[in-house]
């Protein structure tokens, strides 16, 4: 493998989502329509829990990172996705390819970690009632944020680096509808195996771990909330149930791309847009629809405004 970077290709052809114009004027009325209906109600959701005075359990503080960090991953695909399902041809400079890929891996690091934050928010709530506010006091809460966003940046930061190592001297076409990991690997005109390997270990490997410590994490939690008796037994049962949800539908789509060596399957394309563009949005709003406290608060915060 070269040990520096002998890039040629100053630019790539994104192949998109479809070649068929009827379904790529499909898909861009449907997302349009759910950002215009769906984003609006993120910032509502970070609006409410910055507001509310009655918000301030480390569960809704972590759960309005969430709503943030899922808004800011929607930003790094669909926009440019939508602009270049109404160009004839669709372009990404190398730059701009590796700056894309950057953030998707920053966040969604980000957002991996934090889900594992929130599962040890909920084990210590239900598990060690006694000791939780004095493990979730507000200066472990914003070191656990610390910790999340600097473990997605040193998970992204690796990911380039490999990346950046590559030399990219034709062809340049992106058989995607945006820069990611597998694709972009693939154009290096040099033998990838072993950098495949290490990108498996980075993305693959540590996606399925988390997925494996959070079902084995939320599988004694139900288990000690089975046990009590607790008045608050079906709540916990709630929370615990649309973490797990959420668990499932943003881990189930990263381990299909993340986790198989980097071959082309028709669905991967399907995958990658429902993992990039639809679920992030999705997230909070599911968080939000299950939990009595969030709702009545944003109904609270909906009703001042209107009668301001």
């Amino acid at each position: 493998m070269e040990t520096e970077n002998s890039t040629v290709v100053k630019e790539f052809i994104l192949l998109g989502l479809t070649q068929s114009q009827n379904i790529q004027l499909l898909v861009f009325v449907l997302v349009l329509i759910f950002y215009v209906i769906i984003l609006p109600g993120n910032f509502l959701i970070i609006l409410t829990i910055r507001s509310d005075r009655g918000l301030t359990a480390p569960l809704y503080f972590f759960l309005g990172n969430l709503a943030f960090l899922d808004v800011s991953y929607s930003f790094i695909v669909a926009p440019r996705m939508l602009v270049d399902f109404l160009s004839e041809k669709k372009v990404i400079s190398y730059r701009d390819c590796i700056i894309q890929l950057f953030f998707l891996h920053f966040i969604g690091g980000g957002e991996g970690l934090l889900l594992v934050v929130m599962a040890f928010d909920r084990y210590i709530a239900i598990c060690r009632p006694l000791h939780y506010s004095t493990v979730m006091n507000p200066r472990a809460c914003y070191a656990l944020l610390l910790a999340l966003w600097l473990g997605g940046f040193i998970h992204s930061i690796i990911q380039v680096a490999l990346i950046l190592r590559l030399p990219f001297c034709g062809p340049n076409q992106l058989d995607n509808f945006f820069c990611d990991v597998p694709q972009v690997i693939k154009l290096a005109c040099t033998d990838i195996f072993v950098v495949e390997l290490l990108m498996v270990f980075n993305s693959g490997l540590l996606t399925l771990l988390c997925f494996l410590g959070l079902l084995s994490s939320y599988a004694v939690i139900i288990y000690r909330v089975h046990q009590s008796s607790s008045e608050g037994k079906n709540k916990a049962l709630s929370t615990c149930t649309t973490h797990i949800i959420i668990i499932l539908i943003m881990f189930g789509p990263a381990i299909f791309i993340y986790t198989r060596p980097f071959r082309a399957l028709p669905v991967d394309k399907v995958v990658s847009f429902f993992h990039t563009v639809i679920i992030p949005l999705l997230n909070p709003v599911i968080y939000t629809f299950r939990n009595q406290e969030v709702k009545s608060a944003m109904w609270r915060l909906l009703n001042q405004y209107v009668v301001c």
